[in-house]
């Protein structure tokens, strides 16, 4: 095998790396997309990072950060790819042990995700053995870029005779013309054909979700319907969130970096565990049940202050407690672990469940089934508990234990076992950095505190006494209220600040505390300019 250059050996590897991902993909389709390299390696990324790094990508990227995940994860593969195809120029067996440790890789990634089987790691290997090919193709075999023609197995390697031999380099030689292009149509027939590959598998799989069984869903009426919004509820301000939030824009913050596709025809759900009486449910079974409609506002523990990781929405569903007080949970029994499809796991405290909140499994978003983003065809909502010990997406199991005996998933990463919803407040409007004109200026923003409710939230500018802001109505103390304020504003710059208080006489503590480990504190604070 002739020398080769660096540039051509690092498009070598990852061409290779491409073959092997884009191979990857249909096979995926028939043991299920988190099998994928990529997917199930970005996975034990997710459960294995830091916490401080995992913050730190959704403090940037926020509902993006998934895909930032998935971006960087292939990048970073084509790193090092690149470096083992240089390897790989110099040593063979360099850049083929290179691949056999990613696929090995991919292969234990694959197998300890929940749920998975022995074919989960044929993506893994498969790819793996289309970029070894590709590999030794572009490197020592027909499509290398040598001065010379290929020379096959057997025939002894040189120049041609009578043809004089060039001097090449250590890490660069005159590759001839015909060799470039033999080494370069290549590559681009082997990446065409990769991206093809890979798109048409990512296609498939799209084709064997269930977006048409979602469809094909009629959810009942409720025998208790929601409390109507009352008339004022939303004030309809530019750049305030309206009080209802619209499906497609509620923010979602989970592990999954693919969305699991669940049958409701085949979807079940085991309450099982410390109980006296085990249920066991179809998803025919929970639409038969009497069906509760409610507005519940979720909040993700990792939204900062003044953060949009909080949404309101109509939620239909079965009451949770009425399911526990069928399966009587025993004594000491204090929590109930939600278990999603993909193994992910939330702590609930049992007596939560059963206190009369409206806790629901729910099957309904905004008069709709779920979608399938946020837990098709069943999740929990529990109303004043952060989004991590209570809204389990794609829920399949209710297992009864105690806090003593099981630490859900974010416990062990340094967050709180329990997680109630603190007493909150942000400034929608104006927005940090606006130019304003001197005069009336409306403030307005949105508060909340979940099953308490808000008694008073108070506005202040540049330090001075705060001034109370009026509340909308509300539908219950189960959601966010929006306030507003009228601000006689003068010209310069001016600092604005908001605190609420709830139903129980506690107001925001001014104490900044960062999301970790049960939500974060302190006053929303806007900076503006007025002209």
């Amino acid at each position: 095998m002739g020398t080769i250059s660096r540039g051509y050996a690092a498009l070598a590897g990852i061409t290779a790396a491409a073959v092997a991902i884009g191979t990857a993909e249909p096979v995926a389709v028939l043991t299920g997309p988190r099998s994928a390299p990529l997917v199930a390696v970005g996975g034990l990324v997710v459960d294995t990072v830091p916490e401080p790094v995992k913050q730190f990508g959704i403090a940037v990227f926020g509902k993006y950060d998934k895909i930032a995940l998935l971006v960087g994860t292939a990048l970073l593969l084509a790193g090092f790819a690149a470096l083992l195809g240089v390897l790989a120029a110099r040593r063979l067996w360099l850049g083929l042990a290179g691949i056999g440790a990613f696929a090995a890789l991919g292969v234990a990634a694959a197998l300890t995700r929940a749920g998975a089987d022995a074919t989960d790691a044929l993506p893994a290997l498969a790819g793996a053995a289309l970029g070894a090919l590709t590999l030794w193709l572009l490197l020592a075999g027909p499509l290398h870029p040598d001065p010379w023609p290929w020379t096959p197995p057997g025939e002894k390697e040189g120049p041609p005779v009578n043809t004089p031999v060039l001097t090449r380099g250590p890490s660069l030689h005159p590759e001839r013309p015909e060799g470039r292009r033999r080494f370069l149509t290549g590559v681009g027939a082997l990446a065409g054909a990769a991206v093809v590959t890979g798109l048409g598998g990512h296609w498939l799989a799209g084709r064997r979700g269930v977006s048409q069984a979602r469809q094909a869903v009629a959810l009942p009426a409720p025998a208790s319907p929601a409390p109507p919004v009352p008339a004022g509820a939303d004030l309809s301000l530019t750049q305030l969130a309206p009080y209802v939030s619209p499906t497609s824009g509620f923010y979602r913050i989970d592990t999954a970096l693919v969305v699991p596709q669940v049958d409701p025809d085949t979807w079940r759900l085991r309450i099982h565990g410390r109980v006296r009486n085990p249920i066991e449910l179809s998803f025919a079974d929970l639409l038969a049940r009497p069906m509760v409609e409610r507005y519940v506002t979720l909040a993700c523990v990792s939204n900062e202050v003044g953060g949009d990781l909080i949404g309101n929405a109509r939620w239909l569903g079965v009451p949770i407690r009425e399911l526990l007080d069928e399966a009587q949970p025993e004594e000491g029994a204090d929590q109930v672990v939600g278990r999603s499809v993909d193994g992910w796991t939330c702590g609930t405290p049992t007596a939560a469940l059963r206190d009369g909140r409206d806790a629901l499994l729910a099957v309904g978003m905004n008069g709709e089934p779920l979608p399938v983003e946020h837990g098709f065809p069943v999740r929990m909502v529990v109303p004043g508990l952060y989004g991590y010990v209570s809204a389990c997406k794609w829920v399949t199991e209710l297992e009864l234990t105690s806090f003593a005996d099981f630490d859900a998933y974010w416990v062990p990463r340094g967050w709180s076992a329990q997680g109630p919803i603190k007493t909150q407040s942000r400034i929608d409007t104006p927005r940090p950095r606006n130019r304003l004109t001197a005069g009336p200026v409306m403030v307005a923003g949105v508060a909340w505190a979940q099953h308490r409710g808000i008694r008073r939230v108070e506005v202040r500018v540049d330090d001075g006494p705060w001034r109370e802001a009026t509340l909308a109505p509300t539908v219950s103390v189960d959601t966010w209220v929006q306030w507003s304020w009228q601000w006689a504003a003068t010209s310069g710059e001016h600092t604005l600040q908001v605190r609420a208080t709830d139903a129980d006489g506690e107001t925001q503590t001014e104490r900044r505390q960062r999301v970790d480990p049960d939500g974060a504190t302190g006053w929303h604070t806007v900076r503006v300019t007025v002209g």
